[in-house]
């Protein structure tokens, strides 16, 4: 006959044999159970103040997940952790992906665990991690100096395909500002793939703006159907970006940033590279396509753990990487 762990029921059975001052023996005879599990159960699960059946329970439950991580965590398996987190994936995303490759099934607490044991003996494993207490949340100003942009049309109008990620080709678009307001980057994401572009700008001026994403879609111009924006004046020549790319634009509703909420949390992402404390005025193309063809190159837990380059690939077959020129450069 196999083994059998003790259960939460046959637990509780000892815990109160042993309170009426039954023998282990007797225990054990009472339970089909030899002698040797029963002896070894309360050395191993007895607390401060006895054995207990629920905290026996949870001890006995933790020592099992406990040796079955150390046997997954395997000295391979330690070395690809630590390439992912020098691309700065994080243990979600690693774990999701090894899943998904079918390498190894492992909780992202196993991996958080072993970066933590990796610190405590001088490793640097933990300086890949993010450290981003805080998301990103726009500054809007007041009512009085977002207003003004011509023939705006509000979000509410926007086409249901775009509203439930039915297709590729519906962006979302903002800017980062630098540290004292100096320099800025533009921020677009498809709301479909996760696919994100970006590019620094010389100021936040709307003529900068708009130059800036009509060369960031040129490459993919046919992928690009309705792009919607937040209501700052960066964004005033939208009419110019809609008639270059032939697509239609939208706005949120004033101080409604949840309404573009995968941009503002891919723009918190963003800054795990741009801080808030970091002025952006001397950032270069080369810096900003770097950090993200690595955001691009995370698997996404909302994309089953592919990452948005190979979602985008799979629905267009065209391989962004490649014709935006990140490839070379990383």
């Amino acid at each position: 006959m196999s083994y059998k762990h003790l259960s939460l029921a046959e637990r509780y059975y000892i815990e109160i044999e042993l309170k009426m001052k039954v023998s282990i023996n007797q225990i054990a005879k009472a339970m089909g159970r030899s002698h040797s599990t029963i002896s070894r159960e309360i050395q191993r699960n007895t607390g401060q103040r006895g054995y207990r059946h629920k905290q026996a329970n949870c001890l006995a439950g933790e020592r099992h997940v406990n040796k079955f991580k150390a046997i997954k965590l395997t000295d391979e398996i330690k070395n690809l952790i630590a390439v992912c987190l020098q691309n700065d994936w994080s243990p979600e995303q690693i774990a999701g992906r090894f899943q998904d490759d079918g390498i190894v099934s492992l909780h992202h607490e196993t991996i958080y665990q072993y970066i933590l044991a990796d610190k405590a003996s001088g490793g640097l494993l933990y300086k890949h991690l993010r450290h981003q207490a805080k998301t990103y949340r726009k500054r809007y100003g007041s009512a009085h100096n977002r207003s003004g942009i011509p023939n705006r049309i509000d979000i509410d109008q926007r086409p249901a395909e775009a509203n439930n990620r039915e297709r590729i080709g519906d962006w979302e678009a903002d800017t980062i500002i630098g540290k004292n307001h100096k320099g800025a980057i533009v921020t677009l994401d498809d709301r479909k793939s996760k696919l994100r572009l970006a590019a620094p700008l010389p100021s936040k001026k709307a003529k900068y703006v708009k130059e800036a994403m009509i060369s960031l879609f040129s490459p993919i111009k046919k992928f690009v159907k309705t792009v919607t924006f937040d209501n700052g004046k960066e964004f005033t020549l939208h009419e110019n970006i809609a008639s270059e790319l032939d697509c239609k634009t939208y706005f949120a509703k004033p101080y409604h940033s949840w309404e573009r909420g995968q941009n503002e949390n891919a723009n918190g992402l963003l800054r795990q590279y741009f801080p808030k404390a970091m002025e952006l005025v001397n950032i270069t193309m080369s810096q900003v396509v770097i950090a993200i063809d690595k955001l691009n190159s995370r698997p996404r837990k909302c994309l089953k753990f592919k990452t948005p380059y190979e979602v985008f690939e799979k629905l267009t077959g065209v391989n962004v990487r490649k014709i935006m020129g990140c490839a070379l450069i990383t």
